[in-house]
């Protein structure tokens, strides 16, 4: 029997990144699970820092998912570019954007959830994305860390993360943080150790869901 897969789509060409994204998955390679493989997109820009960024990978991502044959996919970048055209292009295999489910995970946790965002420009694309899925009302709001997706896999920013984690909390009353960007799984207990509140990972939550969409076959 074929053994079933996961394929994770990093949808810039930061290598860093993408090692961050398959650490970050690591925990989730389980026995008698999925696959799980780790891509980057070669056609994808350094990072996801405007939505013209954005928008210039979907064709690609539309491309690599539907000549692949992997049981699900995810999208890991937190503007989940083209996800409604990949999921075409997926024929009805599971496709899942991190940022859907990080959100998605952090309303289960509390009543406000806020996001550490990288830039200014991130922080418009997600404010438009809560108000599109329609839970704009347990929005707290996002704060930028100003930084690159390639700069969140090192270890010199997690005292911006905790700093932009701490004032969602004090300042805009969140009570989850959700991390607005693929690459900063290595920081997640560090964050959450120092603010007090849950803090969530969206790349892994995504994968977990894929999990389960291919184990139960939904």
């Amino acid at each position: 029997m074929t053994r079933r897969r996961i394929l994770v789509i990093n949808p810039n060409s930061s290598a860093s990144v993408t090692a961050a994204i398959d650490a970050a998955v690591a925990p989730l390679r389980i026995a008698g699970g999925p696959d799980i493989e780790v891509v980057g997109l070669a056609e994808g820009p350094p990072g996801i820092s405007s939505q013209r960024d954005a928008d210039s990978v979907v064709m690609p991502l539309v491309n690599r998912v539907a000549h692949d044959d992997a049981d699900a996919f995810v999208l890991a970048c937190f503007s989940d570019p083209g996800l409604h055209a990949v999921r075409e292009a997926a024929g009805g295999r599971p496709v899942l954007g991190i940022a859907e489910c990080g959100i998605f995970r952090a309303l289960m946790l509390g009543e406000r959830f806020g996001v550490i965002a990288l830039s200014p420009s991130s922080i418009r694309r997600q404010q438009r994305m809560v108000r599109v899925m329609g839970v704009d009302s347990r929005y707290a709001g996002s704060w930028s860390v100003g930084a690159s997706a390639a700069e969140t896999a090192g270890a010199d920013i997690r005292g911006r993360l905790i700093d932009a984690g701490r004032a969602l909390v004090t300042q805009c009353r969140a009570d989850v943080v959700v991390m607005g960007c693929a690459g900063m799984a290595s920081h997640r207990a560090a964050i959450a150790e120092a603010i007090g509140v849950p803090v969530v990972e969206p790349a892994q939550q995504a994968v977990a869901a894929a999990i389960g969409a291919v184990l139960l076959n939904t």
